[in-house]
């Protein structure tokens, strides 16, 4: 049924729709034991308590939601106030985090319109919101959010849903659809381009055309974005299951080459065949990882990510007659702190990454005692799946990836045999005899663990 809203200054806000308990499938049993505890208490302390957001449009989708954000009218100081286990987050949108153990249930408080605002609680520069710290009612609150499927409160007053901007349409449309003018609100948020495609790829709904559209053109505006916060934004694109499809879309709209533009500069060369299918059969692989509830490490993605302006400045690095561990480390080099200004890659993941880089040309050497070094390598495992994606895709032979899955395996005479050490050790005491005589000087013995 309908009710009026409440004015906002001299406009008036929109009219909710408000489905009572018995009309919708939002159950309290789906809702987590910790989200309903903060609903409940900021209830009996007199403030509104709402379930909003992800939450509430994967209850109704009958997915499992993987968090609860609660919105209500309660400052940040006021819940901090009502929950000990409470901490205060957050510069650009102020927000309460109520911990229970390691989980942490988001309380933001209702945003406002600005119009009656201080100028220093709202702050944007060059059209994009920089700070935003403005409060103000539920439906005011509910035209700041993005997009209409994640404007949609449950209320724990009544077990109400309540929407102000047709999201449950869209829902049931399956359709993506921003709130307000499109190309104005990428502007405030440019993220919320990549935010568009992932909501699109993850609940398989359809871009609406007016949100679409902006899409091909607005892309630069990502440029301005904190490096660390895309490396946020990219987790979530590509490591949620369907990260082939993202890929796709991103390319679809010009997105992908703001964010990888050396990795784009290769994919569009006519030769591009294979290293679309490398990209493609990545991230096919982690998508897999994924769904299996596999584990996945960032260091992989971006390694696939940015393999091939990787691959083609080391070719030409060896083409000047440098040698391959050099080669490599100084092309790695290059690649990695260039994409660093773009998209920050922690430490922690882009060590590992380039150590996945720097191991494919040691994959290659298979005499001696150098496979038994290498396969002790904690980064063996990872270089070894890079190896073989390689060799899916045609880059080398499958030949080296058969191998190496073999000495895996293989019993220890076995693999003296593959690498023909016997074969190895012989040769170099007459080499050594050679030189030692030509010297005048004894032949020295071979030191144990020569290769």
């Amino acid at each position: 049924m309908q009710e009026s809203g409440p004015l906002s200054g001299k406009a008036q806000t929109p009219s909710p729709v408000i489905i009572p308990r018995p009309e919708h499938n939002i159950s309290r049993a789906n809702i987590s034991e910790n989200a309903l505890k903060v609903l409940y208490r900021l209830r009996q302390e007199s403030f509104k308590a709402h379930l909003v957001g992800g939450g509430v449009r994967d209850l109704l989708l009958g997915h499992e939601p993987k968090d609860f954000d609660v919105a209500t009218d309660a400052t940040p100081e006021q819940v901090r106030q009502v929950f000990r286990n409470c901490r205060l987050i957050g510069r650009r949108f102020r927000l309460a985090h109520v911990h229970f153990g390691r989980d942490i249930v988001e309380v933001a408080t209702f945003r406002g319109s600005g119009a009656d605002d201080e100028p220093a609680d709202r702050l944007l520069e060059n059209g994009m919101i920089v700070r935003d710290n403005t409060y103000g009612t539920i439906e005011e609150d509910a035209l700041r959010r993005d997009f209409t499927i994640n404007a949609l409160y449950y209320d724990i007053a009544d077990f109400s849903l309540v929407d102000y901007v047709n999201g449950l349409e869209d829902i049931k449309a399956g359709r993506i659809r921003l709130i307000g003018d499109p190309e104005q609100r990428y502007r405030e948020d440019p993220v919320r381009m990549l935010r568009a495609v992932r909501f699109a790829c993850k609940l398989g709904f359809t871009v609406e055309p007016a949100t679409e559209k902006p899409l091909f053109d607005l892309g630069p505006l990502l440029e301005d974005i904190a490096a660390a916060r895309l490396f946020d934004e990219l987790l979530k694109l590509f490591h949620s299951g369907y990260g082939l499809e993202v890929f796709e879309k991103l390319r679809h709209y010009g997105l992908f080459g703001q964010l990888f533009p050396a990795t784009e500069a290769c994919l569009a060369l006519e030769d591009q065949a294979f290293p679309i299918t490398f990209v493609s059969r990545g991230l096919a692989n982690t998508d897999k990882r994924i769904q299996a509830s596999k584990p996945v490490t960032p260091a992989f993605l971006f390694a696939v990510l940015l393999w091939e302006p990787v691959r083609q400045r080391f070719e030409q690095l060896m083409a000047e007659e440098g040698s391959a561990h050099e080669a490599m480390l100084l092309a790695s080099g290059e690649v990695a702190s260039r994409q660093q200004s773009i998209v920050a890659i922690p430490k922690r993941f882009g060590l590992p990454m380039r150590e996945i880089w720097s191991l494919q040309s040691r994959l290659e050497q298979r005499e001696g005692k150098r496979p038994y070094r290498l396969i002790t390598h904690p980064r063996f495992r990872a270089a070894y799946d890079f190896l073989l994606l390689r060799a899916e895709a045609g880059e080398v032979d499958p030949e080296l990836a058969e191998w190496w899955t073999k000495f895996q395996d293989a019993s220890s005479q076995e693999r003296a045999s593959m690498t023909d050490s016997g074969r190895r050790r012989r040769r170099r005491p007459r080499r050594r005899r050679k030189s030692a005589q030509a010297s005048g000087e004894a032949p020295a013995e071979p030191s144990a663990g020569s290769s």
